[in-house]
């Protein structure tokens, strides 16, 4: 097969593009051997790349349906046919700075450019092609040198592979790609991919159990939350994790400062879940700090800094929180500390970590923006030691072989279809139940190879939300459908009996397996299940949660 080469680098300030395999400034070494092709690329002198591709043609067949996954945790994840349209953020976000830099800072538009033509799509990390049981997958397993991703024009024949090298200083010969391919089933190329990776052994398991982000956000207090884990005694059986989310600390960053809302402090709350005989979890935002917040004033320095020279946006989250430095030596002791105090101190066995893309917005220090993340992500395996690790708002990629768990989805909301922005796709990170459905079912191969999924919450309760019955017990079904992380946010202490029991039921894994799931059309998916050797049809409307076909009892 004829590949093309695309090398751009920096000579003398200007952007450079060549095609050659070697030059004044580099050669590379190519191998292709049973289904396995590596490029190394070897510097004659230091220099810094701007981008890396190499594409060919490919025949694509009629019903191949391309597999795009996601950036990070929360972006829109699915398969396409060569009709469909990928969309990037609209133009509405492009007009205001404020949405056009959230819908950046979250999403790969820094990274990739959408076409927005049909049959033209890309995929992070790794891809298939499915074309009915047929699966043709190619993976990357080369995370830690940048990000790799997968681009196509289905109606023109085109595939190519690529990496995310922008500011990456070449000094030594650097693995650019390593990629790998499998025919088969669906789950065969997934099981032959996945096992060639390092990975927790704590995948397998599965966690269930309450957090308490969505009835209350950050309006938390210590009664609340006593008052909630009382709650769960009917389910005792069924709980094993009890998570505190955000509000417990005065402002994002603070993690160690004290807050009134929990006069007894944070290892008291942890004792009390311990007596319940439940996993105690906490939530921390590691690379985060609000604006506001007493480490982003007393220590400035450990802020990364754009190309002004002032304090980068990480997210608009809290009013707006800027990003520390892991790679500042007191900013990583800081962080070091804060993870001793949580886990050893106040005992905690679980740590959800967010919005951790924060971290590799824009490269720096001659990293690549994914070598970055990984090397992150190391440094919090490292902080967290043999404790519980669930990923948040990572790009994939770097979470594997480091998570025990992560989530796969943006978050739910509290209205099924999300707010209005979500239907001015501002971005393919948005929340909604309907987005958080669709990233189960499309990235359920994960589960239990990866890490344990979290699909994030379901909801059984009657206050503070605006779903129907119908839309509660499809988000739960397919959450224990394709999840091992089942959290609700509810006070379960006020649910009925009927409640109660759908709770338990949601709570327990079973051996039900999905055996296909594909789009039949626009908003339309088909699940088909099988247990104990029956399979079961379950067809239902994303846009409105209804049920076409089949049962969710």
């Amino acid at each position: 097969m004829s590949k093309k080469y695309v090398i751009q680098y920096l000579s003398n300030g200007k952007v450079v593009t060549s095609n050659a395999t070697e030059n004044d400034f580099y050669f590379l070494d190519i191998s292709e051997s049973d289904g396995r092709y590596t490029v190394v690329l070897n510097p004659k002198k230091n220099f810094e790349l701007v981008d890396f591709y190499v594409e060919f043609p490919y025949a694509f067949k009629k019903g191949d349906n391309f597999f795009a996954n996601g950036y990070q945790s929360w972006t829109k994840t699915r398969e396409f046919k060569s009709d469909e349209v990928m969309k990037s953020t609209i133009k509405l976000s492009h007009i205001h700075p404020y949405l056009r830099h959230y819908a950046s800072i979250t999403s790969d538009d820094r990274i990739v450019s959408y076409s927005e033509k049909p049959g033209e799509f890309h995929s992070h990390g790794y891809t298939y092609v499915r074309n009915g049981e047929n699966v043709k997958l190619w993976g990357s397993l080369c995370a830690k040198t940048g990000y790799t991703y997968f681009k196509v024009k289905m109606n023109s024949g085109y595939f190519s592979i690529r990496k995310d090298v922008k500011g990456k200083l070449v000094k030594a010969p650097l693995l650019i790609f390593d990629i790998v391919e499998f025919e088969g089933t669906y789950d065969e190329v997934f099981d032959s991919y996945f096992s060639l990776m390092p990975m927790p052994a704590t995948r397998k398991g599965a966690m269930s159990g309450y957090t308490s982000w969505y009835n209350y956000f950050q309006k938390i207090d210590e009664n609340i939350i006593l008052r909630d884990l009382d709650g769960l005694d009917p389910a005792k059986d069924e709980t094993s994790i009890f998570q505190i989310d955000d509000g417990y600390e005065p402002y994002v960053g603070d993690w160690l400062d004290y807050c009134d809302k929990f006069p007894h402090g944070m290892k008291y709350i942890a004792d009390k879940i311990h007596d319940k005989g439940y996993l105690a979890g906490i939530w921390i935002a590691p690379f985060s700090c609000q604006k506001v917040s007493r480490i982003a004033k007393e220590h400035p320095d450990w802020l990364i800094k754009g190309e002004n020279g002032k304090p980068q946006l990480g997210c608009i989250a809290w009013g707006g929180a800027y990003t520390l430095d892991f790679y500042n030596e007191e900013a990583r002791a800081y962080i070091k500390k804060v993870f001793d105090v949580v886990l050893n101190e106040w005992g905690y066995d679980m740590v959800k970590l967010d919005f951790l893309y924060s971290e590799c917005v824009t490269p720096r220090y001659g990293k690549s923006r994914g070598e970055i993340m990984c090397e992150a992500m190391q440094f919090l395996r490292e902080c967290v030691g043999d404790k519980l690790l669930l990923g948040c708002g990572v790009p994939l990629s770097a979470a594997i072989g480091i998570c025990d768990a992560c989530r796969i989805s943006c978050d739910v909301d509290l209205t099924y279809k999300g707010k209005f922005y979500n239907h001015i796709h501002v971005s393919n990170e948005m929340l909604s139940a309907q987005s958080a459905i669709n990233n189960s079912i499309f990235r359920r191969h994960l589960n239990g190879r990866v890490f344990m999924n979290d699909p994030d919450v379901f909801f059984l309760r009657n206050n503070n939300l605006k779903f129907t019955w119908e839309q509660k017990k499809l988000l739960a079904r397919i959450n224990n459908l394709c999840g091992n992380v089942l959290f609700v946010s509810d006070n379960a202490g006020d649910y009925d009996a009927e409640q109660m029991k759908l709770l338990k039921k949601y709570f327990k894994k079973t051996d039900e397996k999905i055996v296909s799931a594909q789009y039949l059309d626009s908003q339309v998916i088909e699940v088909i299940t099988e247990l104990n050797g029956k399979k079961n049809e379950l067809v239902f409307n994303l846009k409105t949660g209804k049920v076409l076909k089949g049962t969710l009892d």
